[in-house]
């Protein structure tokens, strides 16, 4: 491990900065609505003065966003937010070519991982970034000395959003935070485009294995869940979704899918994709069940979603098969094969969502985070979604830089829907 010596941070290798840097600079040619809000930054300088925590996957894309925070005046620290998400080359960069500490090594141990968050809040945020809600746990439980600094943050993904209301909920949340996961324009496009492709990115960089004909178990069919089933049938694969919501299962079912519980899917399954935000959701049972030569993997926040210490107690070996994928050998001679460790396998074994859908996630971040320096005064200890006309400034953004026209409403179009008696 080499710790960048001049410039603050904590990176694997200061020598991949070069082949981080053409990463974040073909990532930014694919991210036109954040580009535009970079220009919007540098001259109107809305976060100037600010210090800003982020704990997000550091990939080009976050990058991209680091640099867009930092050129609208913020004082920005970043650190990883999964221990398989980093990309090295893009940490190295963004400490020797941007000069934005970055505290993140991918496949670094637990106490690391801690230690990089830590790192992070010992910036005294007055804004937090978070995907995940580790930083604002962290900080509210190990270090509410410093709560008094923060206005307000930020948070990308559904599992975190989920954490943050049972915070508000309790009284344990301490100041404002925007679901950015909440927006239209990333939830609908980052969690269901971005998740569906990368996810299988991910199974099929670590396993190369064929999809089509393969029957394809997916558990949970949130919008993440729907991307990865869409993609997995696009793949030629047999899907079948499992779930707890009797409407999504409803859904699931019109839009194709065979539906079952996870006790029957793990009787007939080959590959298992969990991305529910929930614990133990593959658990003994089973694995009990599950046929020699099944692949299971993880595509939600953390790595819960997959019971590992059953599985561990179960066999009787563990090896490595190939690069993120492991071997577990039972102790009636079947084989289960887990992928990542459990982690986001698209961010583990692949390289996250393409650039061209995180535009509109991290445009998201950007906007929400100028609101907040702008609004934090007026609001409650408490989650809030990004303001529509936020929401709806992004997708018109993303339509103009697509070449893409919209019609308007006429005045006479106008008057009939704010009007009652027109009619039959």
């Amino acid at each position: 491990m080499e710790t960048a010596t001049k410039l603050a941070g904590d990176v694997k290798d200061i020598t991949l900065a070069e082949k981080g840097k053409r990463k974040i600079e073909w990532a930014n040619q694919q991210m036109p609505v954040l580009q535009l809000i970079r220009k919007q930054f540098i001259k109107d300088q809305p976060l100037k003065g600010i210090r800003m925590s982020a704990c997000l996957h550091v990939t080009s894309e976050t990058a991209n966003l680091a640099i867009t925070l930092r050129d609208g005046g913020a004082d920005v620290v970043l650190c990883g937010s999964n221990p398989l998400s980093t990309q090295d080359e893009v940490a190295a960069s963004l400490v020797k070519d941007y000069g934005i500490p970055t505290y993140a090594i991918k496949g670094e141990d637990n106490a690391t991982y801690y230690a990089h968050i830590a790192a992070a809040i010992d910036h005294k945020p007055q804004i937090t970034m978070d995907d995940g809600a580790d930083l604002v746990t962290q900080l509210l439980t190990k270090h509410p000395d410093l709560v008094k600094n923060v206005i307000g943050g930020t948070e990308e993904t559904t599992t975190g959003v989920i954490r943050l209301r049972a915070m508000a909920k309790d009284g344990t949340l301490k100041y404002p935070v925007i679901a950015v996961n909440d927006a239209l324009t990333k939830h609908l496009f980052d969690n269901r485009y971005g998740t569906g492709q990368s996810t299988l990115d991910g199974i099929i960089r670590a396993t190369n294995m064929l999809l089509a004909g393969m029957r394809v178990v997916v558990a949970g069919y949130g919008w993440c869940g729907r991307g990865v089933a869409m993609r997995a049938k696009g793949h030629g694969a047999d899907v079948i979704v499992t779930e707890i919501n009797p409407t999504r299962a409803l859904e699931a079912i019109m839009d194709g899918f065979r539906v079952m519980p996870m006790a029957d899917a793990a009787k007939i399954g080959e590959i298992f994709v969990t991305v529910t935000g929930n614990k133990s959701v593959i658990a003994q049972e089973h694995f009990e069940k599950m046929n020699d030569g099944a692949v299971i993997c993880n595509s939600g926040h953390f790595n819960v979603e997959i019971d590992i210490a059953a599985l561990e107690k179960m066999s009787s070996s563990k090896k490595p098969a190939r690069p993120f994928v492991d071997e577990y050998a039972m102790k009636d001679g079947r084989k289960i094969y887990l992928l990542g460790e459990g982690r986001l396998i698209n961010l583990a074994a692949a390289e996250g969502h393409p650039a061209v859908v995180m535009d509109m996630s991290f445009a998201n971040q950007a906007l929400a985070s100028e609101y907040m320096v702008k609004n934090a005064k007026d609001l409650k200890p408490q989650v809030y979604s990004v303001p529509e006309p936020i929401d709806r400034q992004i997708a018109k953004l993303k339509l103009d830089s697509m070449g893409v026209l919209v019609d308007k409403l006429t005045a006479d179009q106008e008057h009939y829907l704010a009007s009652w008696s027109e009619g039959t």
